[in-house]
């Protein structure tokens, strides 16, 4: 057993403790942690899209490149900070309309082409020279995909072959569901499993 005697470990050590103290009940050193690890992250991602945000997207380009375009953006996110002010705030409206929809304008087509028609190449598949698990898989990725869509098709009542049909889609559903459910709850168990090991390893040395 070797105790680190690094003073940021030391810091970090202590704080992850004070977290899971509040697996015991919520207390002081918890609310501590809770309000430290708020603060410096709000200063942190200030301080960093303050950086690539207005130093390198707005003063560099317009005062070092002669981009004077952009001062029409930097007038605009500056009238954000009207909305902090009641008398003011109608005049934010006017940025945020604009935010709105230049970036639907940006993102519908990018969405389209990635979440749908991309999505939807890929339950599409040929046999031929397919072998037979690969046939097997796209034929249930093809029959997840088209019984999930006629299940939300809600222009014809659910009955007969269609509710049978809408049930299946439901079951995929479900599967669907269970999975990501299954996946985040891996992922929380394996940040845990890091926490261990940085307090028994590089904290307290138990582990080698």
């Amino acid at each position: 057993m070797a105790v680190t005697g690094d003073v940021g470990i030391w810091v970090a050590g202590i704080l992850t403790l004070a977290i899971f103290s509040f697996l015991y009940k919520d207390n002081p050193f918890y609310k501590f942690a809770e309000h430290l690890l708020v603060g410096v992250s709000a200063g942190y991602y200030l301080v960093q899209y303050f950086f690539s945000a207005a130093y390198k997207k707005l003063w560099v380009p317009v005062f070092h490149q002669g981009h004077y375009i952009l001062i029409i953006g930097g007038i605009l996110g500056a009238l954000m900070f009207t909305r902090l002010f009641r008398k003011t705030e109608w005049i934010s409206r006017y940025p945020v309309a604009f935010y709105i929809a230049a970036w639907a304008g940006y993102v519908i087509p990018s969405y389209i082409q990635v979440r749908i028609l991309q999505q939807a190449q890929a339950t599409m598949f040929n046999p031929r020279g397919m072998g037979l698990g690969e046939i097997i898989s796209a034929s249930v990725l093809f029959a997840g995909v088209a019984t999930t869509l006629i299940y939300f098709y809600f222009s014809a009542e659910h009955k007969g072959a269609l509710k049978t049909i809408s049930r299946i889609g439901i079951t995929f559903l479900m599967i669907g569901f269970g999975a990501t459910f299954g996946y985040n709850v891996m992922g929380r168990i394996s940040l845990l499993i890091g926490r261990f090991q940085f307090l028994f390893t590089d904290w307290l040395g138990i582990v080698h």
